[in-house]
């Protein structure tokens, strides 16, 4: 097994779903015990589970629907749009399906919110470090310089009424990692909302989801994990329902050299590892893609300018764990987040 999937098996996310509590004996429409099933896909782990009664063959819905995605997002794979795309920049323009063109024009959005922070044409930098694959290396700085050029959200040329997306210069590579994990799981969600589930867990290895309230009719209790551990303490927990939960961190995949650890967060300005003081974040919202979209920013801009962003955002919240195990939490979540773990403090009570 290779570093990168320990690394996510043992990291399934910084968040850990608490004990749901006992159900109500009255209630017949949800099971204490629910169907369950998990599967390793886009390189994480990937675990559902459906608390209502008479709803398992929903599984298999879920499943299609990730693994469809899946195989047009993930580079490398039988079917990939996004191979096709980046194999034809400098070249043609390709038409893609309606789910892939929507990826892609939100990713743009939120490449544009970012001034560039994030950028979803990283993918040349993303491919020559390679953290978390077998042929993982720190790149020379000339290797660096040769493909920090290339990216450049401002230049994908989107056509609405072909449904194209081309990349204008040859070597130019969409990567939709820092988006697609929150993108499946709110198309996840629409299939249980279909389904008529109400109450159920997603969870893409970091992006998690908790639909309903538990079975005890109470909203669901949800840990934000000790980014430094393996061992599943908690830095702190808070109720939530019909929420999305992402998660990002610098301890979940890295390379180190020579003492030095690089992780995967990568700056498409320098072409490094992002530097400072924050070691997790997680964000706090009603779509999943917003937390993606939004968690790679908001962590490179740092705590004071994150926070002020994040105050700034209608329906986003934000906790910021720092490497000197300080917690910051914006305005809608102080009172509602409990701190658990006394190697921590609330630095922004």
């Amino acid at each position: 097994m290779n570093k990168f999937k320990f690394a996510m098996i043992l990291f399934l996310s910084l968040l850990l779903l608490i004990g749901c509590g006992k159900q109500k004996e009255s209630d017949e429409m949800v099971n204490s015990n629910p169907y369950k099933r998990t599967e390793f896909l886009m390189g994480t782990v990937v675990t559902i589970k459906i608390y209502d009664k008479d709803k398992e063959a929903v599984l298999d819905k879920a499943f299609d629907r990730i693994e469809l995605l899946a195989s047009q997002i993930t580079v490398n794979e039988d079917g990939s749009i996004v191979d096709e795309i980046n194999e034809n920049a400098g070249r043609n323009p390709v038409q893609v399906p309606e789910d892939i063109y929507r990826l892609v024009k939100a990713g743009k959005k939120y490449s544009g919110y970012s001034g560039g922070d994030f950028d979803i044409t990283i993918g040349p930098l993303t491919n020559l470090w390679h953290i978390g694959f077998p042929d993982e290396k720190k790149p020379t700085q000339s290797e660096i310089d040769a493909v920090l050029p290339l990216i450049n959200y401002t230049k994908i040329e989107l056509n609405e009424e072909k449904q194209t997306v081309f990349l204008p210069e040859q070597g130019m590579m969409l990567d939709l990692g820092g988006i697609a994990k929150g993108f499946i799981t709110d198309e996840v969600i629409k299939v249980l909302n279909d389904n008529k589930v109400e109450s159920a867990i997603v969870d893409l290895g970091g992006n998690i989801y908790v639909k309903g309230t538990n079975p005890s009719g109470k909203p669901w209790e949800v840990g934000v994990q000790d980014p430094f551990s393996d061992r599943g303490e908690m830095v702190g927990k808070m109720e939530e329902t019909n929420t999305s939960i992402v998660t990002s961190g610098i301890y979940e995949r890295y390379l180190e050299v020579d003492g030095v650890k690089y992780h995967h967060i990568l700056s498409p300005k320098n072409g490094y590892s992002v530097n400072n003081e924050v070691a997790g974040i997680t964000i706090v919202s009603d779509k999943s893609f917003d937390g993606d979209g939004y968690s790679t920013t908001i962590f490179i801009k740092g705590i004071e300018e994150g926070l002020k962003a994040v105050e700034k955002m209608e329906g986003i919240e934000a906790i910021f764990v720092t490497k000197d195990k300080e917690v910051y939490l914006t305005s809608g979540l102080k009172g509602k987040f409990t701190l658990t773990n006394e190697k921590f403090k609330l630095a922004n009570e």
